[in-house]
């Protein structure tokens, strides 16, 4: 079978990337699971930790990463609707994992899911078929693109779950968003723009704040390492913003709090600048400030960004396409941290 295959683990990724045709062939799916044959699959940042190695994790090499994808329904297991048989499909990567039940656990628990994200713990979605639960997946329109699809899926599900889901997000409030161009900071200004809500993107690339602007975004910052929280006051009249979501971490972390008007929340799905923080607790209680940590989601919150995709009020930006053998260009793409949007691999065509 046709695939992407990780050679070794390695601090450069796209020198590891192998077009291959002989991975092995998938089975027939075990109960409650289907086949997908792929259209076309999507990176995230995921698919460069996989070959970077990802901490706690003890991976395997050569593997298949691959955590985005549209397809077509092959073959369906036992217990499976055969109705699922030629459905154009869309997958949750996240898979929840069971939570053990404890004597002394209180009757409003709190833990949240833990997931298992496919493409990491598993073999991912960057070959040619590959096998999913059927509880997994969303059906999409027959119309759609495969393109668009494959880059909707983790990114789309991830912003919907922090900024809808999480902190609550209403139409018209002011929402800043830090490092515009990757794909959950992309798909948050889709999501602010479809709720009406004023934008304000920050990016250490020009070309990125321009491209926010097309799409959307009401202001832009150049972040050249300043504090920018006052050029945030200064466009909300002193007031701050509703909601921050900040996926860069430690460089902008400070910022995003000080940005902040009274009882708002910042989020975050991750932080490629870095984990380690410093913060105010003091302007935490005094201004009542609400700091939420959101990992991915249910496949109940990805059938409603589903439906937000059929009907059109959500598109991910394209940074590019390749062909499926020219998948080392892809990975480069990503790596290079130059790509606005997403970056996606047709599987269309040998």
């Amino acid at each position: 079978m046709d695939a992407l295959v990780i050679q070794s683990q390695a601090n450069v990724v796209a020198d590891q990337i192998h077009a291959v045709t002989d991975w092995p062939d998938e089975p027939a799916p075990p109960g409650g699971s289907v086949v997908v044959r792929t259209d076309c699959s999507a990176l995230n940042h995921m698919d460069l930790w996989v070959g970077r190695g990802v901490p706690g994790l003890d991976l395997a090499y050569p593997r298949v990463s691959g955590c985005d994808a549209c397809g077509v329904v092959d073959a369906v297991g036992d217990g499976v609707d055969a109705a699922w048989l030629g459905r154009r499909v869309i997958v949750n990567a996240a898979v929840r994992q069971p939570d053990p039940i404890r004597p002394e656990d209180p009757t409003a628990n709190s833990v949240a899911a833990l997931y298992y994200l496919t493409g990491e713990h598993t073999n991912g979605m960057h070959r040619r078929r590959f096998t999913v639960r059927a509880d997994q997946l969303v059906a999409i329109s027959d119309e759609a693109d495969p393109v668009d699809a494959a880059a909707f899926g983790l990114v789309t599900l991830t912003a919907y779950s922090m900024m809808v889901t999480k902190a609550g997000l209403r139409p018209g409030q002011w929402v800043l968003i830090t490092g515009i161009g990757g794909g959950v900071a992309t798909s948050a200004l889709g999501i602010a723009r479809w709720m009406a809500c004023p934008t304000i993107v920050t990016s250490r690339h020009q070309h990125k704040l321009d491209r926010a602007r097309d799409l959307g975004a009401a202001h832009t910052i150049l972040d050249e390492g300043q504090d920018w929280s006052r050029e945030v006051r200064t466009i909300t009249h002193k007031r701050g913003v509703d909601l921050a979501v900040d996926s860069v971490g430690k460089p902008t972390h400070m910022s995003c709090i000080k940005s902040l008007a009274r009882g708002g929340a910042f989020v975050t799905p991750g932080n490629t600048g870095g984990p380690r923080v410093e913060t105010d607790q003091a302007r935490l209680f005094w201004n009542q400030l609400r700091l939420l940590g959101s990992t991915m989601g249910t496949t109940d919150e990805l059938r409603e960004c589903g439906a937000l995709f059929d009907a059109g009020s959500l598109r991910p930006p394209i940074d590019s396409v390749h062909a499926w053998r020219d998948g080392q260009a892809a990975w480069a793409r990503l790596e290079s941290q130059q790509q606005f949007g997403k970056v996606v691999i047709d599987w269309r065509e040998d």
